[in-house]
């Protein structure tokens, strides 16, 4: 069993690298990301109180992402171990998750502010399916139209110039804390994002975690749907 955490900030990937890790060894992708987009889009109590937080271009509180995080790992359908995205959040968080989950370690994605924020500005989301693109790395086949419904590719409300820079400084000023903690710990594996081609960084992530061939039986992750039920 293998049970990562992944970290980065926004624009590095870490969400395309954490499901390549998972589809590629059988692992769960828990996103805390995906989670509050899925409550989002079906508008639910949550999901209301969540894009009011994304529309300010703040990040959710911390106690609402740890009780979301508790609770997906309490269905435990992680029988080969999962990638966990998006958390922990502070220095206290990190503590009781160790102590919790024994994990393996955590892949730390470093990317350039600069290149962070023209990523950021690259993204596109389906305003139907909630497809994501990047018009740097993912893009549509017609421009402005979703390969998968053929709805419509909007930029995220809460991707303005703004928004995103505040986003970044408050990630930095709560992951160092957390990182300080990781490294004495020696459980940090810190990983280049820079790289365009996301096979590249995703094999210097298997690299860096001594990790072989990919597994021939790795399963599909459970659809959201039955797990924010």
């Amino acid at each position: 069993m293998h049970k990562y955490v992944i970290m980065g900030p926004q624009g590095s990937g870490k969400g395309t690298q954490a499901g390549m890790l998972a589809r590629g060894f059988g692992l769960v992708h828990i996103s805390v990301g995906d989670i509050f987009r899925w409550h989002v889009q079906n508008r639910t109590k949550l999901g209301t109180r969540v894009q009011r937080y994304m529309n300010e271009g703040r990040l959710v509180p911390d106690e609402m992402v740890a009780e979301i995080v508790k609770w997906r790992l309490e269905i435990h359908d992680w029988r080969h171990g999962f990638v966990l995205d998006g958390f922990p959040r502070n220095a206290a968080q990190t503590e009781f998750f160790l102590e919790n989950y024994d994990i393996d370690a955590v892949i730390a994605i470093e990317l350039p502010e600069p290149i962070a924020i023209e990523r950021i500005q690259s993204r596109r989301l389906c305003s139907s399916c909630g497809l994501d693109y990047n018009l740097i790395q993912l893009r549509p086949h017609v421009p402005s139209i979703c390969d998968n419904c053929g709805g419509r590719l909007v930029t995220r409300a809460d991707d303005t110039p703004e928004a995103i820079r505040t986003r970044l400084a408050e990630y930095r000023e709560k992951t160092q804390p957390i990182l300080d903690l990781l490294s004495e710990k020696e459980l940090i594996v810190r990983v280049d994002g820079t790289p365009t081609p996301p096979d590249v960084v995703q094999a210097e992530i298997r690299r860096r975690l001594g990790l072989g061939k990919a597994g021939t039986d790795a399963s599909e992750p459970k659809p959201l749907a039955e797990v924010t039920r």
